[in-house]
Formats: C-alpha cells, structure tokens, sequence
C-alpha cells in the first residue's frame, strides 16, 4: 500500500470520526443550555474535516490519472473499497469516542463561556490542566447505551431509514463519480460534476426530514415535553444508521459509477 493510499484513508478517517461526533453536539447543547455556543466551539472540528475533505479530492483525483495512464483494468475500484471500509471503522470509532467526546466537549463549551475565544481555548486545551481534564473524562461506551438497539418504541423508524440511505448517498457519490470517469475517460470531467447532483439528493433528504426532526426533538427535551433517554436513544440509532449507511456504499459503488457513466454519455 502506497504512502499516498494511506494519506487517502487517514483523511478518510478524520473526516467521518468527526462527522459522526456531530450529532454529539445536538447531545452536549441540551444538558448545558447552550446549543449556539456548542455549535461555535465544534466548527473548529468541522474545520479540521473540511480542511482533510480539501486535501483528499486532489489526491484521489491524481490517483484516477495516474489509473487511466497505467491502463489497469480495475483502477482505483480496490482503494476505493479500502476507502469505504475505512469510513465505516471511522464511524464505528466516531460512536465508541462519543462518551468521552460528550464530556470533554462539555467542558469546552464551559470553558469557552469563561475564555470567550477560540484560541485561549485551544491553548488552555493543551495545557496541563486541559490534559488532566481530558484524562478524567475518558468514558467507555455503558452496555445500556448498545442495549437501547434492541428497543425500536418511539423510534421514528421512517427518519432512521432516511437517515441510512442519505448517508449511503452522500458516502458513495464522489467516489462513484471518479469511478465513473475512470470508466470512462473521455467523460471524467463530466462524471466528476455529476457528484454534486447526487449528493443533493441526499442533501434534501437531511434538510427535508431529518434535520427538522433532531432538531424539534432537541426542543422538545429543552421545554421539558421529550425525555433525554428518548433523545439519547433517537441520537445512537441516527449513529448506528450512519454507520450501516457506509456498509451499504460499499454494494452502490459499481452500480452508482455505471449509472453516474451513462448519465454523463447521455446528457
């Protein structure tokens, strides 16, 4: 495996730890009273993943050309599905880290209350207090957490399926649409600017239903009208959706590149 291939699954990896450690945000914003803060400190993870997203597309483009000179026969479809699988161990470490990132980003969301800036809130993170801190809040996942999986009452199965097959989508469009192009390359450019179509699709699907419903629900438990243990419970069926969403990528990668190629040839 090439340095430039694990690069690829590194980023890969930081990217879907921290989107999934997202809806933990949703988490630490009820029991602290203060989701706007908690959505300001986390846009500095989201910035990290942003910034590895940034990194990654070159560097997959390159290995597509570099696929196309060599005249291989499968390409990058093998990198490919070691990208995926390392997306699908990412959002399994995103769900086991959630205790502890719950705790350590609540302090945080405190302490930015008292620093008021990002920066002295970094610095006071890697000082020997924020280590000592962060210490302390190391959690392990509780068995009841994984047991809620069993119990599927008042859990609006339709969001979870939505929120699997949106995930899945967004998942397996860029690489689907590099795949296509290596398919065929005479129409790369074309399969690569068909990504953003699709991953609009899944894009109506957040902003449609399931963004609307985490969010009623986060007011629903700050007014008192949801119990935290629903929203908990609602939260780790979301996580295990995300993370069966990866799996499903890994089966709509070919049939998605064969689908996104003739588009392209046909538009």
């Amino acid at each position: 495996m090439s340095t430039q291939v694990i690069i690829v699954l590194i980023l890969t990896f930081i990217i879907y730890v921290i989107s999934t450690l997202a809806y933990s945000v949703r988490i630490v914003g009820v029991k602290t009273g203060r989701i706007a803060i908690s959505f300001a400190v986390f846009n500095v993870f989201a910035l990290i993943s942003r910034t590895a997203n940034t990194l990654l597309s070159p560097l997959l483009s390159k290995n597509i050309e570099r696929s196309i000179e060599a005249g291989s026969s499968q390409g990058p479809l093998g990198m490919f599905r070691w990208i995926l699988f390392s997306a699908t161990i990412a959002t399994i470490a995103g769900a086991v880290l959630m205790p502890t990132f719950i705790k350590v980003f609540g302090k945080a969301v405190a302490n930015f209350s008292i620093y008021r800036s990002i920066p002295k809130l970094l610095v006071h993170g890697f000082s020997k207090a924020g280590i000592e801190q962060f210490k302390n809040s190391i959690t392990k996942p509780k068995r009841d957490n994984i047991e809620q999986l069993k119990s599927l009452k008042r859990i609006p199965n339709k969001i979870i399926v939505l929120n699997t097959i949106a995930f899945s989508i967004s998942t397996v469009a860029p690489l689907a649409a590099l795949y296509a192009g290596f398919l065929n390359p005479s129409m790369r450019i074309t399969c690569s600017s068909l990504a953003p179509v699709i991953n609009g699709m899944s894009t109506i699907l957040m902003f449609i239903f399931i963004d609307p419903y985490i969010s009623m629900l986060t007011d629903d438990v700050i007014r008192g009208e949801c119990e935290e243990l629903q929203f908990h419970r609602c939260i780790i069926f979301i996580v295990a959706g995300l993370i069966a969403g990866t799996i499903i990528a890994q089966f709509l990668l070919v049939p998605a590149a064969k689908i996104i190629e003739f588009v392209a040839s046909v538009i």
